[in-house]
């Protein structure tokens, strides 16, 4: 009887998976660098974040006693959850980095217009991981450019679609 599995794993996400992406702090923010930290979670988080019930879209991390926590990001907690635990789905969570990365981050943020954003969640080795981005916000001026460099990109997209008919 052989103890290996066919190459798909049924019962755990897959590799690299995002669970959720913030795509308002790529229009918002110019991304200077980009960092992965680990997550400290709840048991109904993680199972809340199996299901999908995760929105990232407020999200923001703060540095606090040197350590890094993300604030905003809500997982809304599951029907099933347990009786004895109270859910509070925007808890402030910890975020776990090496000390040389957030001491780094520190003197970053210090400089004027940078800030951390979170951009994703996914899963890495069977692990919650959150994407964090070193960013500047961007001028009104550079969200119009942003706008119409979109807007260009799906303009030629239709184009090359009708010329292949």
């Amino acid at each position: 009887m052989s103890t290996k599995s066919s190459g798909s794993k049924k019962d755990g996400p897959a590799q690299n998976s995002r669970i959720a992406e913030n795509r308002r702090a790529l229009f918002n923010y110019h991304i200077e660098e980009r960092f992965e930290a680990g997550m400290v979670l709840e048991g109904w988080e993680v199972k809340a974040v199996r299901a999908g019930k995760v929105q990232l879209t407020d999200g923001y991390v703060v540095i606090k006693n040197g350590e890094l926590f993300i604030i905003g990001c809500q997982i809304n907690p599951l029907g099933t959850a347990s009786t004895h635990v109270r859910p509070d789905s925007v808890r402030t969570k910890k975020l776990l980095m090496h000390k040389d990365e957030i001491r780094r981050l520190i003197g970053k943020t210090e400089q004027k217009g940078f800030t951390l954003v979170p951009l994703n969640l996914h899963w890495k080795s069977g692990r919650v991981k959150c994407e964090v981005a070193l960013a500047k916000g961007k001028a009104e001026h550079d969200k119009r450019d942003s706008i119409k460099e979109r807007e260009g990109k799906r303009e030629v997209e239709r184009a090359m679609k009708s010329r292949q008919r």
